[in-house]
């Protein structure tokens, strides 16, 4: 972080890696935990709750010399469907990429249903995802219960 000097603090930009941008204030822990950055040893910046005219509010993530996959991006569109992910390469955005909503979502989301065979047995998650205009809900392929987007839960 760099002093403004005028009260303010600024992050700087990183050299080579990845930034996500434009995620819901609320959601930033879960795109945490989705990319497994608690256990990262690379550098990570993130802010939360900074002023958006898109969004109200939203946050950040900077990761130094990582760049996300395809396949994490897809799941971050789960609990950020307006994020952006931009890889920066000398300083300089190379790739922008908004994140695309997968019909289906395998393994790391869990379901809602304490019943549900996925909650009781060695089984990987199944869900079918619903799009109804800017909301998000998942249907499980086993028990057919219906997880809104913000009652989703990332499982380990």
């Amino acid at each position: 972080m760099k002093n403004t000097g005028e009260g303010r603090l600024e992050v700087t930009a990183i050299e080579n890696g990845t930034v996500i941008d434009h995620i819901p204030a609320s959601n930033l822990f879960k795109i945490i935990r989705i990319l497994g950055l608690e256990n990262e040893n690379h550098r990570i910046t993130f802010g939360t709750n900074l002023e958006s005219k898109r969004m109200g509010t939203k946050a950040i993530i900077k990761i130094n010399d990582r760049f996300c996959k395809q396949e994490e991006i897809n799941r971050i569109a789960i609990v950020a469907p307006m994020a952006v992910v931009n890889i920066i390469r000398d300083f300089k955005v190379v790739e922008k990429h908004a994140v695309t909503i997968p019909q289906t979502i395998r393994g790391f989301v869990k379901c809602a249903n304490p019943k549900c065979v996925t909650n009781n047995e060695p089984v990987e998650t199944s869900f079918l995802v619903i799009r109804n205009g800017d909301e998000i809900a998942l249907r499980c392929r086993y028990c057919e219960k219906i997880t809104h987007q913000e009652q989703t839960e990332i499982g380990k």
